[in-house]
C-alpha cells in the first residue's frame, strides 16, 4: 500500500500558545496548526476547556522532544470560590453541596490554611482528569455518572501565594511539580477550611523552562495571517503569506533542553548517530547543575541532531533522532 501523503508544510519549533478559555487543548493546537499550515503538531500538558494560558505547541521534529518537557515544574493563577463544591471541583460543573464558609474566617487565617498544602502532598486526582483506570479516561467515565477509587499521587507545591481574599473567595498563585492539579489543590483547601470549595477561574502562567519566555494568542496569530494575507491577491493567497512572521515567533527546537550536556560530533560521528549508531564525541560542554547522561547532540555547525546518551568513553548513543529532510 503506497504511503499517504502527509498534508502541509515541514515546520520545526516551539510555540507558547496563550490557550483561550472555553476550548480543549487539542481544539487550540489544531487553530495554530492550520495557521502555520504545519504537517506535524502536538501540545504538551494539557489545559482543562476552563482554563486559560501556557500551551507549548510542538511543530515537526520538535515533537520527538515534547516528552522531554512534561516533567517541568509550573506556575498557575486561580480563582476561588469558597463554601461551594462542583462534581468537576470547577464552576463547569454541576453544584453538589453548599455550606457556610466559617464566619470568623479572615485572610491570616486564611493564608495559615493554604500554608500547610506547601511541600511533599499525596494528592487524589480529580474524576474529571485524563488519567487512565482500568484502561479508561477517568473523564469519560464521569461523563456516564461514574466515580471510581482514585489512588493518591506525590506531588510537590513549591509555594503557594494569597493573592487577594474576599471572603468567600480568594485569588491564588502556586508554583507545582508536574501532575499537580489545581482543581485537587483547592477541593483539599477548601476541606480544610469545611466549607468546601471549587475553582472559577484557571490560568497557568509558565511551564518551566519558559518562565521568561512571552506567550501568543491565538487571536494574534489569526490577526497576523488576516493583515498578512490581506496584502496579496486572491488569487495568491494560500496562507503561505503569513507563515515567515508566524515562524518567527517559534524558540528552536532545543529551547527547552539548555539544562542537558551538549555533545558535538564530526561528519563520520554525524552519519552513524543519524543512523542509529554510537558516535565519538569531538566536543561535550556540561551545564553548571552538572552530568546528566542524556544530552543534546550537535553537528559541526550547531544543528541539533538528537538527544544521545552520554557512554563513560567518551560517545554518545542515540535517544531521539531528528529528520531534517
Amino acid at each position: 500500500m503506497a504511503r499517504r501523503h502527509r498534508r502541509g508544510r515541514p515546520v520545526h519549533g516551539i510555540l507558547l500558545l496563550d490557550k483561550p478559555s472555553g476550548g480543549s487543548s487539542n481544539h487550540a493546537l489544531q487553530r495554530a496548526k492550520r495557521l502555520f499550515g504545519a504537517s506535524k503538531a502536538g501540545h504538551t500538558g494539557s489545559l482543562d476547556p476552563l482554563a486559560t494560558g501556557m500551551l507549548p505547541i510542538c511543530f515537526g521534529e520538535a515533537t520527538k522532544l515534547s516528552a522531554f518537557l512534561l516533567d517541568a515544574d509550573k506556575g498557575y493563577e486561580t480563582t476561588v470560590k469558597l463554601g461551594v463544591t462542583t462534581n468537576s471541583a470547577d464552576s463547569d460543573g454541576e453544584v453538589l453541596e453548599t455550606r457556610a464558609v466559617p464566619s470568623n474566617l479572615s485572610a491570616e487565617r486564611f493564608s495559615q490554611i493554604c500554608e500547610q498544602f506547601v511541600g511533599n502532598l499525596m494528592q487524589v486526582p480529580p474524576m474529571v482528569s485524563a488519567i487512565k483506570i482500568d484502561g479508561q479516561r477517568l473523564y469519560k467515565l464521569a461523563r456516564e455518572g461514574k466515580e471510581v477509587e482514585r489512588p493518591p499521587r506525590p506531588v510537590t507545591i513549591f509555594s503557594l501565594e494569597v493573592l487577594s481574599f474576599a471572603g468567600d473567595s480568594a485569588r491564588l498563585s502556586v508554583r507545582c511539580s508536574k501532575g499537580t492539579y489545581i482543581r485537587s489543590l483547592v477541593t483539599d483547601i477548601g476541606e480544610a477550611l469545611g466549607c468546601g470549595a471549587h475553582v472559577t477561574a484557571l490560568r497557568r502562567t509558565f511551564v518551566c523552562p519558559f518562565e521568561q519566555h512571552p506567550m501568543v494568542s491565538i487571536e494574534t496569530l489569526e490577526q497576523m495571517t488576516a493583515d498578512l494575507e490581506g496584502s496579496v491577491t486572491a488569487a495568491q493567497s494560500d496562507g503561505s503569506a503569513s507563515w515567515p512572521a508566524l515562524d518567527a515567533l517559534l524558540l528552536p527546537l532545543d529551547a527547552g533542553l539548555h539544562h542537558l550536556p551538549a555533545v558535538s560530533l564530526d561528519e563520520a560521528g554525524e552519519h552513524a548517530f543519524a543512523h542509529g549508531q554510537s558516535a565519538a564525541c569531538s566536543q561535550i560542554s556540561v551545564p553548571a547543575e552538572g552530568v546528566d547522561k542524556l544530552s543534546r547532540v550537535y553537528d559541526g555547525n550547531s544543528r541539533l541532531l538528537g538527544l544521545g546518551e552520554l557512554l563513560e568513553e567518551g560517545a554518545v548513543s542515540p535517544c531521539r533522532v531528528l529528520q531534517w529532510g
